[in-house]
């Protein structure tokens, strides 16, 4: 650490210089005074010096001069208080002209993050005590940032060079084209995409599928599943990659290994209990597996409906988780999808819409991409659906598409469709109800064959 180890490691001395730089020093008073807290110091004396060049500064735009800070002090009742505030101030400002001043200034930033630290780990003494761990983590962590947003914004004119040449977006292809093209390249760093339908659709088959898309392209992908245990999920993975049904991967072992061994990336499941699980869990798991080296390039909830959250209402609990995924996707610079209910209405439905989310529609407004599944009785005999494109932040939406969807050997295709709907101005069909009525038909005949042929 040197500098006589930066002054007893933020101690008195290294306190009084920071003083006199918030007295001698405009450019550090300005750069600092939104982060230095009065209570950071440790002297009384300090305190009130501190806070009064703060107060001065927000009023004037300028640190106080010795004339003011006397009539100030004049003002103090209490005389211990005002002695030490005296020989404080006295100290601070003989140092102004100190050779390691600039040091003091370029270490301010780190004893700030080292006292609310401190703060931090002191107030989470009670947590502690009734296993609140999450809760501590996150208090830990919101003082690890202390100072740390010192982003003042994007220069629109210098920056045109950076914008023209380089793209903004980052994304990860969920693995369907035409959504994908619809997305502008897919999910991008930080966004969040909520993928909607009622019970037993095919949400966790469609997470998986964007997951070993992911995988596939050699992307290291993490998967939260808070109802299904870790096993099964991984067997439903076995699945997709491999094309083996769930049921006879114990058969085919040698052969889905082999598809398994060819895969380019990484995928980590982790199992938490329904409703165990806060957002600040899941950020607390990535802190520990980028400790290990590992980075995730897309990360799969499923699904935030289920997991904890703060909050009276069930509303303002789905609302507060929501905000939260979507803060944490910001946070770890990942994009993330999850998936959602859909109300038991709109199992009939042709198009899942926005009305149909169940419970808080404000998920919709968080969401930077929402899209619903919707499957009929006839159409899970069919092995048929439709994505309906509820939001899309950075395109068209209302658009739906035609899909096949057979979870039995795990595979989503999603077809190109130039409808927003199911019907269109003149009755006709649109291409995926088109594309349905064909599929059932042939389903149909096969059927009936079956049958004629069974005695």
């Amino acid at each position: 650490m040197s500098e006589q180890n930066t002054l007893l490691k933020f101690g008195h001395k290294f306190q009084t210089k920071i003083i006199s730089s918030l007295l001698g020093e405009k450019v550090f008073l300005q750069t600092i005074c939104d982060i230095l807290e009065p209570e950071y110091f440790d002297a009384d004396s300090n305190k009130w010096i501190s806070q009064t060049i703060r107060e001065y500064f927000f009023e004037y735009k300028t640190a106080p001069t010795l004339e003011v800070m006397k009539v100030k002090i004049d003002d103090i009742e209490n005389d211990i208080l005002k002695v030490a505030v005296v020989d404080g101030l006295k100290e601070s400002w003989r140092l102004i002209q100190s050779t390691d001043l600039k040091f003091v200034q370029e270490q301010t930033l780190e004893f700030c993050r080292n006292q609310v630290i401190k703060a931090a780990i002191l107030d989470s003494v009670d947590l502690l005590e009734v296993g609140q761990y999450d809760e501590i983590k996150r208090m830990v962590d919101e003082a690890m940032k202390a100072g740390s947003e010192r982003d003042l914004g994007h220069d629109y004119i210098v920056g045109i060079e950076e914008r023209l040449t380089k793209s903004t977006r980052e994304t990860v292809k969920t693995g369907w084209d035409p959504i994908d093209d619809l997305m502008d390249g897919g999910l991008g760093s930080g966004e969040l995409g909520v993928v909607v339908a009622p019970a037993g659709i095919g949400k966790t088959w469609c997470l998986q599928s964007m997951g070993a898309s992911a995988v596939k392209n050699g992307l290291n992908v993490v998967h939260y599943t808070l109802e299904l245990n870790q096993n099964y999920v991984g067997l439903r993975y076995d699945t997709i990659f491999s094309g083996v049904p769930t049921a006879n991967i114990k058969f085919y072992q040698d052969d889905v290994k082999k598809k398994i061994d060819a895969l380019e990336g990484t995928l980590l499941i982790k199992y938490f209990p329904t409703k165990s699980a806060t957002v600040q869990t899941l950020a607390a798991h990535l802190s520990q597996i980028e400790i290990q080296g590992t980075k995730p390039d897309l990360i799969l909830v499923d699904y935030a409906d289920i997991l904890k959250g703060m909050g009276s209402e069930k509303r303002h609990v789905l609302e507060n988780i929501y905000e939260d995924l979507r803060g944490l996707a910001g946070e770890v610079e990942c994009p993330i999808w999850t998936a959602s209910q859909a109300n038991r209405s709109s199992l009939e439905e042709d198009v899942i819409d926005a009305t149909k989310v169940a419970e808080a529609y404000s998920k919709v407004m968080i969401a930077d991409f929402v899209v619903s599944v919707s499957r009929k009785v006839e159409d899970k005999i069919a092995n048929t659906g439709r994505f309906h494109v509820i939001k899309n932040r950075f395109g068209p939406d209302g658009v739906t598409y035609p899909s096949q969807i057979n979870t039995n050997q795990g595979k989503i295709e999603v077809f190109e469709s130039t409808s927003s709907g199911g019907i269109d101005s003149q009755g006709k069909m649109d291409n995926s109800q088109e594309f349905m009525r064909k599929t059932l038909a042939e389903k149909k005949k096969i059927f009936e064959k079956d049958l004629d042929g069974f005695e």
